[in-house]
């Protein structure tokens, strides 16, 4: 209601490229992003005219501490996968977000900006 009334405003939700590709034993994970997609969407169409634009971004696997200790195979496989042959880091989606936060995407909503080196190409 706030960013509303103000005539002004800006989402950003989160997805995963793992849409794009399905991941075997993620059924639940992948539905649920692939929702995110939908809802970015059809909210983006609800709030436009109010001047909220909504956007989604799709990053690859971004490991943390504990998928490093109990799965290391894992991201080094994320990695091969890659054009970008390196471990995918939550800093590398701040310039994206921050882009998409910014007056330089007043024109842009309902996207989805895929963040992930290469591995998906949608």
């Amino acid at each position: 209601p706030y960013m509303k009334d103000r005539g002004y405003g800006r989402i950003v939700n989160i997805a995963s490229n793992t849409i794009y590709k399905g991941t075997e034993g993620f059924l639940h994970y992948v539905t649920s992003k692939a929702g995110v997609l939908g809802f970015t969407r059809a909210l983006a169409r609800e709030c436009g005219r109010h001047g909220i634009n909504v956007n989604a971004v799709a990053p690859d696997y971004i490991p943390h501490e504990r998928d490093n200790r109990e799965r290391p195979e894992l991201d080094e496989m994320n990695q091969k996968m890659r054009i970008i042959q390196r471990r995918e880091v939550p800093e590398d989606m701040v310039g994206t977000i921050v882009f998409l936060l910014s007056s330089d995407a007043d024109f842009i909503t309902g996207q989805t900006l895929v963040v992930n080196g290469g591995a998906v190409m949608p």
